[in-house]
């Protein structure tokens, strides 16, 4: 489907790698063949790479500590999260408000390190669940993969989007993968939220222009020079092609060949994985 000129151009023209973790640089707790070889590879041909995820349910330290475990060491410029977007585009947008998050201890602790203000509810001493004080409401409720969800967080966030606070998700991926079979993500927890107060929550995360705008601003480097890297078309890839980025599938994670012919969004390139791309990218050095 994709020639090698093709693939050698795009490799030619990038000056920065956004890699997807799971399902292009690591399968679950494994790292992908050739994906050590492929970092080394930019290195020597005088290019720069990033780690981009939409998982905002976990801290950058903590996938440091993870790619650490598998032989790749890298700094916190390194990686970024949707969790990052995030907090980039409410200090840029919305400097100074509220916001009542739904999200995991360590995404909570991010917002809380960039000086986010979080909105925390009255806690009743009353026994049982309680609905939140709908006199008191935070200008915006964020959504993110929240794996402490519960009945009492996602009954108040539907409070206060009805009451008129601003709907915001991390990311819109609807599963996420697991050994064995999938678990709810973001985009599954801001479906239940929509069908309860009938308002529509705006994402930042991939593929969304937030992202790409953040990955520019933050590395230098021209939009048109950056090339997005993952397994899915809809997230990955979508990121690039539809923002003045590139987008390259690798066939290592969720999408095949025939997904590509049934999808809006068409790959700038595809490789069986990221060691192919590596092998490539050594013979343009």
């Amino acid at each position: 489907m994709f020639e090698l000129a093709t693939k050698k151009k795009i490799l030619n023209e990038t000056e920065l790698f956004v890699l997807d973790m799971d399902g292009t640089f690591y399968l679950d707790n494994d790292i992908l063949d050739g994906a050590l070889d492929f970092l080394e590879s930019v290195k020597n041909a005088g290019k720069d790479f990033i780690f981009f995820t939409n998982n905002s349910s976990t801290s950058p330290a903590l996938y440091i500590e993870k790619l650490k475990r598998m032989n790749c060491h890298i700094n916190r410029d390194k990686i970024m999260t949707s969790g990052d977007v995030m907090i980039r585009f409410l200090d840029t947008n919305y400097k100074g408000k509220s916001v009542y998050l739904l999200g995991t201890p360590a995404l909570q602790e991010s917002f809380e390190e960039a000086g986010i203000n979080l909105f925390k509810p009255e806690v009743s001493e009353k026994e049982g669940f309680v609905p939140c004080d709908t006199a008191n409401i935070p200008d915006i409720v964020v959504v993110g993969f929240d794996k402490t969800l519960t009945y009492e967080k996602l009954t108040n966030a539907c409070t206060y989007i009805r009451k008129g606070a601003l709907f915001l998700a991390t990311h819109l991926d609807i599963n996420c993968p697991m050994k064995g079979g999938f678990i709810p993500d973001c985009g599954a927890m801001c479906a239940a939220m929509t069908l309860s107060t009938g308002k529509e929550p705006k994402y930042v995360g991939k593929p969304f222009k937030e992202t790409v705008d953040m990955v520019a601003s933050f590395t230098g480097v021209a939009k048109e020079k950056i090339t997005f890297v993952g397994d899915r078309l809809y997230t990955d890839v979508a990121t690039g092609v539809k923002n003045g980025a590139k987008g390259v599938l690798v066939l290592t994670g969720e999408a095949t060949l025939r997904d590509i012919e049934t999808s809006d969004v068409k790959p700038d390139a595809v490789f069986e994985g990221i060691k192919e791309m590596g092998e490539i990218l050594i013979t343009l050095s």
